[in-house]
Formats: structure tokens, sequence, C-alpha cells
């Protein structure tokens, strides 16, 4: 609505055009002036200490001084006025030096001068070998850069590829894994990377050697040449054959940390101990035990490995919170335990490498190593999750005998300063037992030592440096034993394998019974094949064979032409092995199955053999006969009793020790049967005494009819409460008619009529019998019932005199 006094009359024209014009030209007087301190800006400055003295945009300016950061470190006073200028580096400096910023920086002022937006596409590709690291890179990412106009994602993989796909086009930077990176590449039309500006690869050692190498090879191929490249890691690589693959133009090698005396913090404790390798669980117990308020991180080699000690440690509760994380738990659950870790104040994280660089996990007390890193460089960027920034940090390292001296030379060669500590006898506990108990009751944690078992030993067997892994030197029986499993488990070994491209080898690529995790080791699946594909590889079937390559040509030459009208922008290495399986020629023989039979082994290289598999009746033969058994009396199973060789009987020792050693056992059987046989005798008399007291009541008619089933005498002075009863209170309940003061009519028991104080007072042995006094008889001890006098010798105290006195007065 126009506004009061204006009716009639047409608005002005809001003048916009002079603003954004002043606007446009101060920007860019500001670029210009910014370009220029630049140009100007003198690498070796020794001045260069904070970051408001480097030559930085307002929004980079202002998002560093709300993120806290201010005073430079020694890898980022020398990296980040080098990028400036547009210089590709070679970035090498100590773990937690700060070398993230020292390339984030780079990017946002980079992509800034050259005024990036949305619609001119991928301008920064920052790419990281694992996604804890690449998650922790982007949130450092959005922390300086709030104040910018970019967009940013995060491209690892867990999620969705096609809605990855739709988003990749609007993005400005990207914080990728090179494998998730690759497929996007090869899968996502209208991903454009033309336009790159800067590649960063953090950790750039790993990602050139250790499994990657394939897929960055290809991902090199789709980048534009005309790029600023900057790599960064704690041990920097300098081959001359990296530099080439990644196109880089005359880099500059930064390396701060050169010149120290050690390549470490020197904030940082290191110690080893020498432990033979069943014993490493029990040391690794004790140590926990004994550090319950402190944050641990446990690096193992393996997936398996990590599962099972969690597992059972977590079983046995040793009094301090428990994580376990490695490369085969969902995207999901492995953000969450790092962010739990990160948050908590005490806890232990059993791990693999997956988190051993780059991670930045606050305050952490100690770094445990239980098995040997493969190199000096993976145990420089292990304890490096601990003494970051200056903070202090202890480590421990776990060595077997045999790998002592070999690398403790490693370690000396990159400077490496470490000392040998003992463990101390009263804190050694052996936890075998409890493992055992655990492997028996829970079949999964079984299953877990059995493959952490198989994981370990395959991962020494593989390993390159002969000199510190020494295979032949491993007890693997008692290593089994000290696992809780009940056997050695049976390995299949692989020779001339590479350690470092299995473990880093592709999720896809791994066999699911080799899996161990992202850096375990693995084997290529085998290809599926088809019946007809099966037909064509046969020798004897040349019509087939020939007719079958025919129609595969000519599918071949199809698949050509469509792929002149709509090209892929890679042709994957698995078409070629799938074309050379279909046609015959290109495919590798297959060896016959071997089947074991016992000790015998039957080779399955025909269709019979395969039809004879599932006959038993045939397969009887190849079997081995069983031993012949037979059933004592109580149906028992034991082996025929065989006469023992002259020569086995003496091994077993001298025959006087053997006699004394047989008769001690029988002695023992004899007196443990006795003993059975004394208390079934006691219960059968129980029994027989009790029978018998039912049937005399029943037949002096006290009882209406027979007992009931369920009715029961107390045994043993018990009664049915468990309380100690009188035996002999059944026969006192019997109703005695006459005399003895009461009156004749009257049936009561001692129980039911009579008082405490009404009671006869029993009469001690010294005592005399007063009735007998008076009446002034010789008679010792005399009862009187209905006028007749029973003479008894003494008082009834047994079961047996009391009988006898019933007896007598049921009689008259």
């Amino acid at each position: 609505m126009a506004a009061p006094g204006t009716k009639g009359k047409k608005a002005a024209p809001k003048k916009l055009e002079p603003s954004r014009k002043v606007k446009r030209q101060k920007e860019k007087e500001n670029l210009e002036k910014l370009q220029n301190a630049i140009d100007q800006l003198d690498p070796k400055n020794p001045d260069l200490k904070k970051f408001a003295d480097l030559p930085l945009c307002e929004p980079t300016a202002s998002g560093l001084r709300a993120s806290h950061y201010e005073v430079m470190t020694d890898i980022q006073r020398a990296a980040i006025p080098l990028a400036l200028k547009g210089r590709d580096i070679l970035g090498a400096a100590k773990t937690g030096s700060g070398k993230t910023l020292a390339f984030l920086v780079p990017v946002l002022e980079k992509l800034y001068r050259a005024q990036w937006t949305e619609y001119d596409g991928l301008g920064a590709l920052i790419i990281s070998p694992t996604r804890e690291l690449a998650i922790q890179i982007f949130e450092v990412l959005r922390k300086i850069g709030r104040h910018h106009y970019f967009s940013a994602g995060l491209v690892i993989g867990g999620k969705s590829l096609k809605e990855e796909a739709e988003r990749l086009g609007r993005m400005n930077i990207l914080v990728c894994t090179p494998g998730r990176m690759l497929q996007h590449l090869d899968q996502t039309a209208n991903f454009d990377v033309n336009n790159l500006q800067i590649l960063v690869l953090d950790e750039a050692d790993r990602i050139m050697d250790m499994g990657f190498q394939q897929a960055v090879d290809a991902l090199i191929e789709h980048l534009p040449k005309s790029r600023q490249t900057l790599l960064f890691s704690a041990t920097q690589s300098k081959r001359v054959s990296d530099l080439a693959r990644l196109s880089l133009k005359d880099p500059e090698y930064v390396s701060v940390h050169e010149a120290a005396p050690t390549a470490t913090p020197a904030t940082l404790q290191q110690h080893y101990i020498v432990t033979p390798l069943h014993e490493k669980l029990d040391t690794l117990w004790g140590f926990l035990r004994s550090n319950l308020k402190s944050k641990i991180l446990v690096f193992l080699s393996s997936g398996k490995q990590v599962r099972f000690v969690y597992e059972s440690f977590r079983r046995m509760q040793p009094g301090i919170p428990l994580l376990h994380l490695h490369g085969r738990q969902k995207q999901i659950a492995r953000m969450e335990i790092t962010n739990r870790f990160a948050a908590a104040k005490y806890s232990c994280l059993f791990a693999t490498d997956v988190v051993a660089r780059g991670i930045d996990f606050p305050a952490v007390d100690w770094v445990i190593q239980v098995d040997c890193p493969e190199d000096a460089d993976t145990y420089i960027h292990r304890v490096g999750r601990t003494a970051r920034y200056e903070s202090k940090g202890r480590a421990v390292l776990f060595l077997l005998p045999s790998e002592e001296e070999g690398f403790l030379k490693r370690l000396e060669h990159k400077k490496v300063p470490i000392q040998r500590v003992h463990v101390r006898e009263k804190k050694k506990k052996s936890i075998k037992n409890e493992l055992q108990s655990l492997c028996f009751q829970f079949a999964d944690v079984k299953y877990l030592g059995q493959k952490a078992f198989i994981s370990y030993v395959r991962s020494v067997y593989l390993q390159k440096d002969k000199e510190v892994f020494k295979f032949d030197a491993l007890d693997l029986d008692t290593f089994a034993e000290s696992l809780g499993l009940p056997g050695t488990p049976q390995i299949k070994f692989q020779k001339g394998e590479d350690v470092k491209r299995l473990k880093n080898m592709p999720r896809a690529l791994l066999s699911s019974d080799d899996e161990s995790d992202s850096d375990g080791a693995g084997k290529k699946k085998e290809q599926v094949k088809t019946k007809y594909q099966k037909l064509a590889e046969r020798q004897n079937q040349d019509v087939l064979s020939s007719h079958y390559r025919k129609l595969v040509e000519d599918d071949n030459q199809q698949d050509g032409e469509e792929d002149d009208f709509l090209p892929v922008k890679r042709v994957l290495e698995g078409d070629a092995e799938l074309d050379a399986a279909a046609g015959g020629s290109g495919a590798p023989e297959e060896k016959p199955k071997v089947v074991k039979l016992g000790k015998t082994e039957l080779v399955i290289d025909s269709h019979r053999r395969e039809k004879l598999l599932k006959s038993k009746k045939k397969l009887a033969k190849y079997m081995e006969k069983g031993q012949k058994l037979v059933f004592d009396d109580e149906g028992n199973a034991h082996p025929i009793y065989e006469l023992q060789n002259e020569e086995e009987f003496h091994r077993e020792g001298p025959v006087d020790e053997l006699r004394k050693r047989f008769l001690e056992t029988e002695t023992e059987k004899v007196k443990e049967a006795d003993i059975e046989d004394k208390e079934i005798a006691k219960k059968r008399l129980k029994e027989k005494r009790l029978k018998r007291k039912l049937r005399e009541r029943e037949e002096m008619g006290l009882l209406a009819g027979p007992a009931p089933a369920g009715a029961q005498l107390a045994v043993d002075g018990e009664g049915s409460d468990g309380e100690q009863e009188d035996p002999l209170a059944l026969l006192r309940s019997l109703p005695i008619a006459g005399g003895g003061g009461r009156d004749s009519g009257s049936e009561r028991s001692y129980s039911e009529s009579e008082s405490e104080e009404e009671k006869p007072k029993k009469r001690k042995w010294f005592q005399k019998d007063e009735s007998s006094d008076e009446e002034g008889g010789d008679r010792k001890n005399k009862k009187r019932k209905g006028g007749k006098v029973i003479e008894m010798g003494q008082e009834p105290t047994t079961l047996e005199d009391l009988e006898a006195l019933a007896t007598g007065l049921l009689e008259d």
C-alpha cells in the first residue's frame, strides 16, 4: 500500500543500482588489496605467529576468532603462507600439531579470492583415508567457515548413493574417502570436476601406499592437472613415483620437526613390555584393573580380535566402561561410539587402525598397543592419539621376545625414544580359566575366539618384515589355549599376498570368511559362473564351447556399439575378467576339489565322484573303521579290554610304583563305595522301621484305614516343619485307660490332656521309687494300670522298652 499523502502520485523508484555498484566496487578493491598483500607476503618471516598477522579475508578471520584459534603452530606458520601463494606443498609434522587448519585455511582463501559460487561446481576436494577422520575434518571446516557462503558436503559411504548424487552437483567443497568418491566419479552422470581448484590429501602416505593406490590413481585421472595440491601427514613420503602420479609442480617440502631430536611429542612417555604371546591378554587385564580411572585406547591388529576381547572382557567386568570400534560396524554405530569415547571421562576403547590416524580424542591418558604395528610409521600414528597439543600422555607397546630386537631397530631409525618396563608380579593374574568358561557357556564367544586366533596368525604370516614378524617362533597351541579355545584351529595360508593391499581392500572384494575390518586382511571373492560358462570351459564340449563363444563375441560387439552412443568414464577391471571367463580362453583352470575322509583324501575330479559323495554306502569303504565297544551292567560303554604291550608297560614306570598307585586308587574307590553302601543301608533300615510302625498302628485300630499315600512319618527326629521332635512321642500319645491318678474313662494323652505341671517328673538315676517305699515292697520300679502291677527292671528309655510296655497293657 502507498504511504499517506501520496495518493494519486507515482512512487519514486528506489535507487538500488548505485548501491550495488558501490558494493561490488568495494569488494573488488578488497580482493585487490588482499591479493597484493599475499604477493608481498614473506613465507619465512619470523614475525608471523598469529592468524591475525596473515593476509586473510574477513569471513575466514572472523571464523577463526569465533572458534578460538589465535596462535599458529609450527606447521601452520610454515605451510599456510606458501599455500596462500598457490604453491604445492608436502607437509610433515608430528601428530597433534594442527595440520588440519594448515590446509583448511588455504582452501577457504583460494575459493574466496576466486569468488566461487554454487554455479561454478566443485572447487576443493579433501581426501581422507578413514570415515572418522573425514567427519572430524568436516566439523572443523564448519566451525572456521561459518561466515562463508560456500556449500560443503561429506561423502564417506554408509548412506544412500542416490541421495548423495542428487546433492553433489551443488557442492563447492567436498570432504570424502577415496572409495566412495571414485564410485561417484564413475556412476554419477552430472558430477563435474573439471573446474577443481585445489586438492588436499590428508594422511597422504597412507593413501598413496596402503590399499588405496588403485582408487587414487583412477581418481586422479578424472581431475584436471591445472590445480593446487596439498599433501599432509605425520610421516610424509618423498618418493618421486608418488609425486609424479599426483602431477605436483615444484612442491615445497615443509617439515618443521625434521630437525627435532624425536619424531614423537616431547610430552609423550613411551614404554614397552616383553611378554609371551599367551600372556598378552593376562597383562592387558591386569593393566585395566590397575587403571580404572583413566581414558585408555587399546589397539589390536584386526576387527575379529577387537570383537573377541571386547565381548569376553565385557562379561568379565573389569570395572571400567568398555567400547569397541572397527571397520565392519555400521556408520551410525561408528559415529556413536566415537562420540561416546570422546565425551567420556573414564573409558577403554578397543580399536583397529581405523582410528590410528588424525582422530582427535580429547584427554587420552594411555595408548596400549597389544599387537606389534606393521612398521614404525604406524607406531608413530598410534601413539599420536595421546599427548596432543603439548598435553601429557603415556604409551605402552607389547612385544614378543622374537619381535623385540627387530622392531626396536625400526624405532631407533625413526628417532623414537622408548624404554623397557617390567610388569609387577603382584599385578599378574591368569584369566585363562575365565576365558575357557566363557567359551564353554557362550558359543558366540568361542566362535569369535577362533576367528581372532586365525586373523592374528594370518596377519603375522602375511607381514613383509620377516626380521620382526617371525611366524615360526609362535607357539600356536599355547596361544589358542590362552584364548580359552578347546583346540587349535586349522588355518589355510595364501602365499605371495601383499598385507597392506589385503588390509585395505574395498569391502566388496573381501570374502565373508576372511573379513576382519576395513584395515583387516581379506581376499577377493570367487567369480560366480553360470551353468553355460562352466559348460563352455570344458575341453570335451567343443561344439557348445565354440557356439557359446560366438554368442558372447556378438554380445560384446553390440555392447561396444552402445558404448559409442553413451560412453562410460572408466572401464572396470572386472569386466575384462568376466569376458575372459565367458570365452573360456582367459579363465584360469579350476583345481579339483579334495574331500578328507578320515586319514584318506578323496579327489573329486568327475561327475561320478560327486555322486559318490551322496551315497553313504559307497563312502563306507573310504571311512576309517570305528572301535568296538562293550556295554557294562549299568549301560556305560567302554572299549574291549586288551593286554598292554610289554614296552608300553615299562614306559609307565617301575612295577612297585605302579602297584602302589593302583592300590591307592582302588582303596579310594572302595572307601567311596563303602560310604555309599552304608548310607543306602541306613536309609533302607529307617524305611523298614517306619513301615513296621504304621502296620502296628493299623492293627491297634488307631488309624481309621490305611495311611494315605501322601502321609509320611518324621524321620531322624524331625517334624514336618523341620523342627526336632521326640522319637518316642508317637507311643506316648497312645491312650491309657485306668488309674495312675487319671480318670478311668478318659483317653487323653500326655500331649492333649495334661499340662506341663501335671506331667510326671522324670526321676534321676539316684532317686528312689516313692510308691514302692510306701507299700513296703522290695520292687525297684512299678507301674499301675487298672489295678494290675507290672514289674520293670528300669524306667523305659528306648523304643523297644516302650513297645514291650504297650504290648503288656494291650494284652490285659
